[in-house]
């Protein structure tokens, strides 16, 4: 049987990640909700400067993010890579004027969606995508 792990790193970076255990559970029933079985995800809170250069090598675009999601492709296991910057979530958090802690699982969710599929490119896409971070934010309370 395949082994299923979510690995939380801070790279460059001070901040407390709340309810880590919480957060690694919640995690694991999105996945589950959305018919897939976990694999080995790992989640990368950073600076804008640390996302800007992931962006740039991989991408091959300079600018600044919230979240880039990398995904690992597996037939039947989701993985992946979600990078997230602390400094758009703070941001983000005062702008739409939300606490920091909600706008970091939004973000948090909101990469795992991209790995199970999701897209937000299109207007309808991003619709479907906030339909379901919402649902799943719900699920989560703050």
């Amino acid at each position: 049987m395949r082994q299923a792990d979510i690995f939380l790193f801070k790279e460059g970076i001070k901040f407390r990640l709340p309810n880590v255990g919480g957060l690694q559970e919640w995690i694991r029933y999105v996945v589950k909700k959305e018919g897939r079985q976990l694999g080995t995800l790992t989640y990368i809170y950073c600076n804008d400067n640390y996302l800007r250069e992931v962006n740039v090598k991989y991408l091959s675009i300079n600018g600044i993010t919230d979240v880039i999601a990398f995904g690992y492709d597996e037939t039947s296991h989701i993985s992946g890579d979600i990078f997230i910057s602390i400094d758009r979530v703070r941001e983000n958090a005062a702008y739409y004027k939300v606490s920091f802690h909600h706008e970091l699982k939004r973000v948090m969710v909101h990469g795992l969606l991209h790995l199970l599929g999701y897209r937000d490119k299109k207007e309808r896409n991003k619709l479907e995508m906030t339909e379901r971070e919402d649902l799943y934010l719900s699920l989560y309370p703050l």
